[in-house]
Parts: structure tokens; sequence; C-alpha cells
């Protein structure tokens, strides 16, 4: 087929890293190759090896570390809307198979470049949609993304009423973005929403919480430590808004107290238990400095510590500061539990890959003078999916033990 793109060379690295199925090239991988079209940021250009082969069609950004997102590696393809409704058929149709109908109605939709739609998350609450855009060739090609999107929706039973556009990422900033949000078109709505999620009801604030509004990614682990809270007396670390805690209770716990730093979260928790008729005792305090003041105390009868702290490292350079502190935070969990006592911990960074938390914990354990037991190793649900070829999709750890 013939191409009008700018055409761009990429380095040996780059190709590498390209031929191994990753979307992305970096600013210093490529330059445009002689006689080629200037390109503009947003827009479409060709990659090719040093030795001229075709490596893919991509959206080009000079503002972005990230010069190119690949789009695709087919030479055929025509980047219409067709090309993007199948990508946006294709994400929705996985979503209904590993999702189920019941939660297909409360999950992510679009995840970005494991979805083909480099930047772009969508999640889905109900009647509403939070989306979120952080490449600039995608926000080119919004509106188009997002009647596409609700349009396919309708066509599955699913009606849409809401598109909350949070374009309050911090990572637009780095493509040059604006920082701001709002409402699609006239589809606006109250800000709330209520979503089910595991048999409990939470107030869902779409458009001032964190992130889309709501952490979906730890749906199915929430449903696994509920499991073994039967009967026990639960320590919920970081419990934000509340849904590990109140799974737990939900689960039989003999009691569950839910630990966070954030009164506004603390609020919308105490909230979220009361929506369910579920007792749970909320505490304001810093659980690093919580934890040490219980250890101090002596045993203060806990069989079942939950940690879901917030990502310690955004960035490879601080990853080691931040293996201290998952250690420091585990090591205090590991010396509280009695015996027989049992532990869910995660991470929910990139930067902290699986096989280096895994030593951590080891350490921890080995320091606190205990084994450790494996239930459960899980991730995030499959609505978040990871891509092999590219480990940026790979950022949930979430392991189960018993302490022994």
């Amino acid at each position: 087929m013939e191409r009008n793109n700018p055409v761009f060379t990429v380095t040996d690295k780059g190709e590498r890293a390209l031929r191994k199925g990753h979307p992305w090239v970096y600013s210093d991988e490529l330059r445009l190759t002689d006689g080629s079209a200037a390109p503009v940021d947003g827009e479409l250009c060709d990659v090719r090896s040093r030795k001229g082969a075709y490596l893919g069609t991509g959206l080009y950004n000079s503002r972005s570390k990230i010069r190119v997102r690949i789009l695709s590696r087919n030479a055929n393809d025509r980047y219409d809307e067709a090309f993007f409704a199948r990508r946006i058929a294709y994400a929705l149709d996985y979503r209904m198979t590993v999702m189920g109908k019941t939660d297909f109605a409360c999950c992510r939709l679009i995840f970005g470049e494991a979805d083909g739609l480099p930047g772009v998350t969508v999640d889905r609450f109900g009647d509403v949609l939070s989306v979120q855009i952080a490449c600039l060739g995608m926000e080119l090609r919004r509106d188009m993304l997002i009647s596409l999107l609700v349009d396919a929706l309708a066509a599955r039973g699913a009606h849409i009423s809401t598109v909350c556009l949070r374009g309050d990422l911090a990572l637009r900033a780095k493509e040059g973005l604006p920082i701001e949000k709002g409402y699609w078109r006239d589809m606006t709505g109250s800000g709330h929403t209520e979503i089910c999620e595991n048999g409990i009801r939470y107030d869902v604030d779409y458009y001032n919480g964190q992130k889309t509004g709501f952490f979906l990614d730890q749906k199915y682990n929430r449903a696994a430590a509920a499991r073994l809270a039967h009967g026990r007396k639960v320590l919920d670390c970081f419990t934000h808004t509340g849904s590990f805690a109140l799974n737990a209770a939900k689960g039989g716990a003999a009691s569950v107290t839910a630990v966070d730093v954030s009164e506004d979260a603390l609020t919308v928790a105490r909230e979220n238990a009361r929506r369910n008729g579920l007792s749970v005792d909320f505490v304001c305090a810093d659980v690093f400095d919580l934890l040490t003041e219980m250890a101090k105390s002596g045993n203060p009868g806990y069989d079942f510590i939950i940690l879901d702290p917030p990502a310690f490292t955004k960035s490879g350079a601080t990853a080691a500061a931040a293996e201290r502190g998952y250690k420091e935070i585990n090591l205090k969990a590991m010396k509280l539990l009695p015996r027989g006592g049992y532990l869910a911990t995660c991470s929910c960074s990139h930067f902290m890959p699986d096989e280096r938390f895994r030593r951590m914990l080891a350490s921890a354990a080995e320091d606190a003078c205990v084994s450790l037991r494996q239930i459960e190793v899980r991730t995030q649900s499959p609505d978040h999916p990871i891509l092999w070829n590219v480990p940026e999709t790979d950022y949930l750890k979430f392991y189960l033990f018993q302490v022994v």
C-alpha cells in the first residue's frame, strides 16, 4: 500500500524492542528518514529499520519522551473509523467473555496499550463511563473514539447516560495536553453513582475521586481475601474507601478495623459501610506509625492483616526506597500476627516487579523469624489484561499467606 506518512528510522535497540512486540519508540531511538515529510504532532508516522524494513505505524508526538506509540504492524491497515471500531469491538467482546454479564456492568473496558488503544483508559460504572486519555494522538481522535464506544455498548445492550472526561491526569502534561476535566457533549451527570461489586454497594465519585473514581483492579482479590476473613479479627491497612474492609466484614469477620491517613477517604468508607449495613471500626492514622505503636504495646489481637498500600514508586529511580517501605510494613505485620495468622499483601507499582517483591517478602519473613505458607498468588483482574510483550501492563502483585 502506498503511504504518505512521515518515515522514521529506528536504532538497532529500538528495532529489537519493536520486533519483540513493544509498542513504544523513545525519542533517542529514531531519526527522520532523509527526504521524508516533516511529522505533525498527534498524527501518523511509519517506522522502519536501518535496513528499510517496515516495523509499524504509530502516533507521533515531539513533546513526549515516548516519541511514537505504535498502533499496528500491519502494512495494509487503514487508520479510519472502521479500524478503531474494530479495536473497540475486540476490547468489549473480550470483557464480556472474561468478566461475565454481571461484572461487565462495572469493569475496565479499555486498558490502553493492552487493547491497542495507546494512552486510553475507560472504566464503566453501570451507565457511566469515566475516560482518561494520556496520548496526544488519541486525544485528537477522542470524539470519534467515545462515539464509537457508546454505540458499540448500545449494540450490546448497555445504555450509557454519562461520559466523564477525567483529563486531570498528570501524565497529560508530558504529552503537551491540558489538565482539565468535564463531560463529553451533553452526557453530563451528578459526579456520583452507585455500583455493586462482590455483592457490596459503593458510592463512586467518578468526577473528583482518585484516578477514574474507583479501583476496579482488585475486584477478585477482595473476594479472595474475604474467603479467609470468616471468624477472624481483621486489620485492613491503607483502606482508602473501605473496599477490602467491607469484603472482610461481609465475609463474616469477627471484627474489622480499617486504617487510612486520609479523613476524607474514611468519610466515604464510613458511608459505604452504612450503605451496606456492615460494622467496621475506622481509624485515621499513618499506617507506619500505627503498626509501630501496636508492636510496642504487645499483641493487638489481629489474626488477619491486609496491606494494600498506594504505589510507593512511580519510577525506577525510587524503586530502592520503595522496597524499603514495602519491607517495613510487611515486617511489622509479620511480627504482629500470631503463628497461624493470615497476611494479604500487595504492590500496585510496575516499578516493583514480582521477582523483587517476592525477594522483599522473603527478607521480611527471615527478619521476622517466620515462615510464609503461600495460599494464593494473584494479579489484577482480567479486565486489566497483561500483555507479556508489554511489561508496563503487568503491575499488580497480590499474595495471600499463612504466617507459620
